[in-house]
């Protein structure tokens, strides 16, 4: 059941902000999701239980609960065929979940596979850090610079930013702030996923849109710039299994093109997509033409 009183880590999860609040902010934190309902007795029993553990972690781990009667999509869309059902979402992708009110050691257990506790974060902080209502990109970004300015040592907001600025286009803000963190941030795993989302929008510069690259890869298939090109644009719109294979279509047509611009490419693209089986495929399907 829903938490009685506000809090920056329980939140109600809708259509209307689960993409902004639960998917993308799972890329700064995991997000564990509730699937209930006020008729379910497992619910009850299970709800209070997880809100207290995962306030135990003081923001490492925010709780999305979701009402099943209220938003059947959403429990169709992760497949939930009984209640309560928990999943964990991180960087945009399920990674572990379970069904039924499970025990509190059990629980525990559970979470600790996944999440490692925090140390208690100063009210203000806490709810910089983790807005209770879905917000706009440049919502996040006054939020995130607010925060910094409350406390400017702290180098893990500025990561925030930096992530944040490319959300919404800014990629030389993104860049600016990337460039400013310190060495042990700057190999942390979102910021090299998001120096390759850089080096992906540097080669876009002045690309033509991906309609016009598609009539040139038509008039002439022999064009491996359009199709370099083409391979980028579709990784950076969403469809990245038709990104890879254009660039793997340049790679099997002439590996040294460019001095081997499609490899580095596809390693770049490989470093910032997240989904693993995919990556796997295209990885051994590049390795195949290169050994």
């Amino acid at each position: 059941m829903p938490a009685d009183t506000p809090s920056p880590v329980v939140f109600d999860a809708t259509q209307a902000n689960f993409e902004n609040d639960v998917i993308n902010a799972s890329f700064d934190q995991p997000v564990l999701i509730d699937f209930w309902a006020t008729w379910c007795e497992p619910c009850k029993t299970l709800g209070p239980l997880i809100e207290r553990v995962v306030a135990e972690y003081n923001g490492t781990v925010r709780l999305a609960k979701v009402d099943c009667d209220k938003e059947q999509q959403l429990a169709a869309m992760f497949g939930v065929r009984s209640i309560p059902t928990v999943v964990l979402v991180r960087e945009g992708q399920l990674v572990d979940g379970f069904t039924g009110a499970l025990p509190e050691a059990q629980l525990r257990e559970f979470l600790a596979r996944h999440v490692q506790p925090g140390e208690p974060l100063p009210v203000d902080e806490a709810f910089a850090a983790a807005p209770m209502v879905a917000e706009t990109p440049e919502q996040a970004i006054a939020r995130i610079q607010q925060a910094i300015a409350l406390d400017p040592d702290k180098p893990e907001l500025k990561l925030d930013l930096a992530l944040a600025q490319m959300r919404v286009g800014n990629v030389e803000g993104a860049r600016a702030e990337l460039d400013a963190l310190p060495a042990n941030l700057a190999s942390d795993d979102r910021a090299r996923r998001l120096r390759g989302q850089l080096e992906l929008a540097d080669a876009l510069k002045g690309a033509p849109p991906a309609d016009e690259l598609a009539q040139r890869i038509a008039k002439d298939p022999a064009d491996l710039a359009a199709r370099d090109m083409l391979g980028l644009r579709l990784l950076v719109d969403g469809d990245p299994a038709g990104g890879l294979e254009h660039l793997l279509g340049v790679l099997k047509t002439d590996r040294n093109w460019n001095d081997g611009q499609a490899k580095k490419h596809l390693v770049t693209a490989f470093n910032v997509l997240d989904d693993a089986e995919l990556v796997g495929t295209y990885r051994r399907r590049m390795s195949s033409l290169l050994f």
